[in-house]
């Protein structure tokens, strides 16, 4: 199933409806795989030691993570997100530690909401983790995979445009 975006009052396909969406990047110093139920606690923790970080990257504009951030508020998150990709309208990732024990942060693949690009990539490194290689090492990967992993030409970064 393609799913359409609207951009000024007319859809357009997100995907094709044949495409494969990765499932799981495994490099050396980090995995890439698809977020679900399962993560919400090392996800909570990683919310929660960015709180101010997140909030002042994404709260203007998506109010998000609110200061009363609950766990049963991640929980809810956490499975909208998983809904989402089941329904391939949008799709996000946890960024893990090899061994899956640490979670480093997330990547969310998105709709753009105008034609200047075929997709909107933003992804965020927990502001208490102590490797700040992993912060850069992401976003040079997230670079390159958003447009060779992806069915995309044109790839935004909210908050992150000078990588493009």
């Amino acid at each position: 199933m393609a799913v359409e975006a609207r951009v000024e009052g007319r859809a357009r396909t997100f995907l094709p409806a044949d495409f494969v969406v990765p499932e799981l990047v495994a490099g050396q110093r980090f995995h890439i795989r698809p977020i679900t139920v399962h993560d919400v606690v090392k996800d909570y923790g990683a919310v929660l030691g960015s709180l101010e970080a997140l909030r002042g990257r994404f709260g203007p504009e998506w109010g998000w993570p609110d200061r009363e951030f609950t766990f049963e508020q991640a929980l809810i998150d956490v499975a909208w997100l998983q809904k989402e990709a089941q329904l391939r309208r949008s799709f996000s990732y946890v960024v893990t530690s090899p061994d899956g024990e640490r979670q480093y942060g997330r990547i969310h693949v998105a709709p753009c909401d105008d034609d200047a690009a075929d997709a909107v990539v933003v992804f965020w490194v927990r502001a208490d983790e102590p490797d700040a290689r992993i912060e850069r090492e992401l976003a040079d990967f997230v670079q390159g995979w958003a447009t060779a992993a992806w069915p995309f030409q044109t790839v935004r970064f909210p908050g992150r445009d000078e990588l493009a």
